[in-house]
């Protein structure tokens, strides 16, 4: 078996089996990476060209009922500081978004109770009022079907919700027993069929994470097929059990993105933050490694650095919505334009063809 190899069958078939990604994965060389990076990259720009679209990032609560054991916002951390945003500020975000060119709004938070379905479509449905020509993308957690069903009629266009890994042993070790894997997978293919555009996503290097878990999670990608998949590095908080590990490998994230890409040609491949965390110019990097989505911070400014869900999170400066013009500049640097076009999935596949996906 051969690395070189298999990023040929990637490139030209799109796919690999699970013992060649564990291969890849484990043997992939600095000069096999270019070869994976520079093709993830000239696909890329076959499908989308140098465009990078952004979304605007509103987190809306740091309250969770969830005591996931990595997590900064963890039920039964003492240590987390709690706010959750009004209706009002949460438009206000929205308009305030709008008034910089974004043209999609995330909305994330930990699961909280507070934001009943009422609540919620009530939200979603101000702000397609307000700005009909924009996405709204909610990332609020696990929700029952009634529930994804209810924001969708309201008006939600997409909701992400990372699987976190593929694989339930484990899942287990980094959940507590009241969470499944199982489940929460059984959920995205929920939200496809109700019509959303789906996200998934998992964490780079997590405590136990093996190779073969990260080849199950690129096969779980390739089946459930999402339109978005975020992933990004493992960073470890303060108060969590696994304070001590170490944090995941930028080269192997970054490796991953390029799979993924080559795998799902069309997919909307976010460069995180917790890249940009990392690396200074960790989201520049992401983006030449076939990402084409970032999410700056349009959260108001005095609870940024409070949705800690890991240490050191970038919230300010460069990152932060307000600077757009210097994150246009940033990908400028590199070859890329920032865009305010929603990025619909939908209308991306209609416009190409010839690829698999």
């Amino acid at each position: 078996m051969n690395t070189l190899n298999i990023i040929e069958k990637l490139k030209t078939e799109n796919t690999a089996s699970r013992e060649e990604l564990i291969f890849l994965i484990k043997n992939i060389s600095d000069s096999g990476r270019e070869v994976l990076r520079k093709a993830a990259q000239e696909l890329t720009l076959k499908i989308f060209g140098n465009k990078i679209y952004i979304r605007g990032l509103i987190e809306m609560s740091s309250y969770c009922k969830n005591d996931c054991f990595y997590c900064g916002l963890r039920r039964s951390n003492k240590n987390a500081v709690r706010y959750r945003l009004s209706e009002q500020q949460i438009l206000f975000c929205c308009d305030d978004g709008y008034k910089l060119g974004f043209r999609t709004f995330v909305l994330q938070g930990g699961e909280d109770g507070y934001y009943s379905d009422e609540l919620m479509c009530g939200i979603v449905s101000e702000i397609k009022r307000r700005h009909p020509d924009c996405a709204v993308t909610l990332s609020l957690g696990e929700r029952g079907e009634q529930s994804f069903k209810r924001l969708f009629d309201a008006g939600a266009d997409r909701y992400l919700l990372r699987h976190e890994t593929a694989d339930e042993a484990h899942y287990s070790k980094l959940h507590p027993e009241s969470m499944s894997g199982a489940y929460r997978k059984s959920l995205l293919y929920k939200l496809k069929d109700i019509g959303y555009q789906t996200g998934a996503g998992f964490m780079v290097g997590s405590p136990y994470q093996t190779a073969e878990n990260l080849a199950d999670d690129l096969l779980f990608i390739e089946q459930l097929r999402p339109q978005m998949c975020g992933i990004g590095p493992f960073i470890p908080h303060k108060d969590t059990i696994f304070r001590d590990c170490e944090q995941g490998s930028l080269e192997l994230t970054l490796t991953l993105l390029s799979v993924i890409r080559l795998m799902n040609p069309y997919i909307l491949l976010p460069s995180t933050t917790a890249l940009g965390t990392i690396h200074p110019k960790g989201r520049e990097i992401g983006i030449l490694h076939g990402a084409n989505v970032i999410m700056p911070n349009l959260s108001p400014r005095e609870h940024r650095k409070d949705y800690a869900i890991y240490d050191n999170k970038i919230c300010t400066g460069e990152e932060a919505a307000e600077c757009v013009p210097c994150l246009a500049n940033r990908m400028k640097s590199i070859g890329y334009q920032i865009v305010t076009d929603k990025g619909d999935y939908k209308s991306i596949r209609n416009s190409e063809c010839g690829i698999r996906n």
